[in-house]
């Protein structure tokens, strides 16, 4: 396209990164992105060239620009806006088992007590990763 600078929502909506520009807007305002590793405001103005580095999750993905629009394309073609760098150590972990851990309560023994409460979350930071 002929634009030399694209608002970032609006960039990374276009390349299909979000759904909407609500959701890459939010993304934005909760300091998930970030261009060329400062912090993006919605309306920060991305060139080509910008490295962008997008939270989601557990997983940071980042992408290059490599060209501009404003309007959203087709899946097939977003590899001519944007080249996808995320290293394969971050696409991993969106495989990675999820651990979980439950605390068991015998049915009708009621709410925990302080001390039970306590010893609870004393075991959660423990086992904190």
């Amino acid at each position: 396209m002929a634009a030399e600078e694209v608002r970032i929502d609006k960039y990374l909506w276009a390349i299909r990164v979000f759904k909407t520009r609500t959701d890459a807007s939010d993304a934005c305002k909760g300091g998930k992105v970030k261009v060329n590793d400062t912090d993006a405001k919605p309306s920060r103005n991305v060139k080509v060239n910008d490295i962008i580095s997008i939270r989601k999750g557990v997983v940071t993905y980042t992408y290059r620009v490599v060209d501009l629009l404003e309007k959203r394309v087709g899946a097939k073609i977003v590899e001519q806006y944007a080249e996808n760098l995320t290293p394969q150590s971050e696409l991993d972990k969106l495989n990675a088992p999820v651990e979980t851990f439950f605390l068991k309560r015998d049915r009708g023994t009621g709410r925990p007590t302080k001390k039970e409460r306590r010893d609870m979350e004393k075991l959660w930071d423990e086992l904190d990763f």
